[in-house]
């Protein structure tokens, strides 16, 4: 599913209606949104103790992008991918994150059309800088 050497906690299908788009029409009405977030994290804390205070907490990720995808009401899908992982890389506890927003009913074709990026921490020398719910 994954390639990577690190280790990740995914969401995959989150469902989100919101505004988005850049014709008037969209900005009038909300649509859904599919996301898909791969966060790189070390787990083995989590994996050691069995307690979800040592783990990402993947039901607080689902609902702060959906609020953010709500309250941004972005034209582009490339600037709310943007905003969603700084928001993700600053308030969880990650060292990467790759995320895809597809808009599932844009193009009648198409069973989906959107962006994927994949964005990093802020490193200062050899060390990722502190997020929330890091031990640093």
């Amino acid at each position: 599913m994954f390639h990577t050497e690190s280790d990740v906690v995914f969401v995959k299908g989150l469902k989100v209606e919101a505004v988005i788009g850049v014709y008037a029409w969209e900005r009038a009405i909300t649509q859904p949104l599919l996301i898909d977030i791969a966060l790189e994290t070390d787990i083995s804390r989590a994996a050691a103790s069995d307690d979800v205070n040592d783990a990402l907490n993947y039901k607080a990720v689902c609902d702060d992008v959906s609020r953010l995808c709500q309250e941004v009401q972005a034209q582009l899908l490339e600037h709310l991918a943007e905003k969603v992982a700084a928001m993700l890389l600053t308030d969880y506890a990650c060292h990467k994150v790759t995320l895809s927003i597809a808009k599932p009913t844009a193009i009648t074709q198409a069973d989906g059309v959107g962006v994927q990026i994949t964005r990093y921490a802020k490193v200062i020398g050899d060390k990722p800088v502190a997020n929330k719910g890091d031990d640093a």
